[in-house]
């Protein structure tokens, strides 16, 4: 399962899983990239299934991972890979707009972990976060980037504390 699975690293790493046997679900809210790296990926003859979804939005991370269990039985893997950036300083972008990428860059990564990890509870595997140099310090002109990404690693070790303590994290 990958989300932001369109473009960048999310359709690199697709294509690098597909090409060593992965079948995937793929997420993002382009339908027409998506379409075109599922016929890509089948033409190739790997296994992939799209699913256009707002990773912001819980009921559609929920949606993403009722598709990967009928279609596949399930996941072994889920990639929180979506994000998007603001250029612009914090004074002049709007509020809603700073909501929003906090939604994608944040709560994506929360809403699409404890999903995977009460799923993978029975049968292990990795719940993998694509994380940002900018996760450790601010820089100007992104700084609300920044901070989803200081989110992203905080949220990150918290989960990993959980599931330590619970013996469902190893290492």
């Amino acid at each position: 399962m990958i989300t932001g699975a369109s473009s960048g690293i999310g359709l690199a790493t697709a294509r690098m899983a597909a090409a060593r046997g992965a079948r995937l679900v793929l997420a993002a809210r382009n339908k027409e990239a998506l379409e075109t790296l599922t016929h890509e990926i089948r033409q190739r003859g790997g296994d992939a299934y799209y699913v256009v979804a707002d990773v912001g939005v819980e009921s559609d991370v929920r949606e993403i991972a009722r598709i990967a269990q009928e279609r596949f039985g399930g996941f072994d893997a889920w990639i929180n890979n979506a994000a998007t950036a603001i250029y612009g300083k914090l004074l002049d972008i709007k509020s809603e707009d700073l909501r929003r990428l906090f939604e994608t860059n944040f709560w994506s990564v929360v809403y699409g972990s404890l999903i995977t990890a009460r799923h993978l509870r029975q049968r292990g595997g990795p719940i993998i976060h694509l994380g940002s140099t900018f996760s450790d310090r601010a820089i100007p002109i992104q700084g609300m980037y920044s901070a989803s990404k200081f989110a992203v690693k905080g949220f990150t070790d918290a989960l990993g504390i959980d599931l330590q303590k619970d013996e469902l994290l190893v290492s």
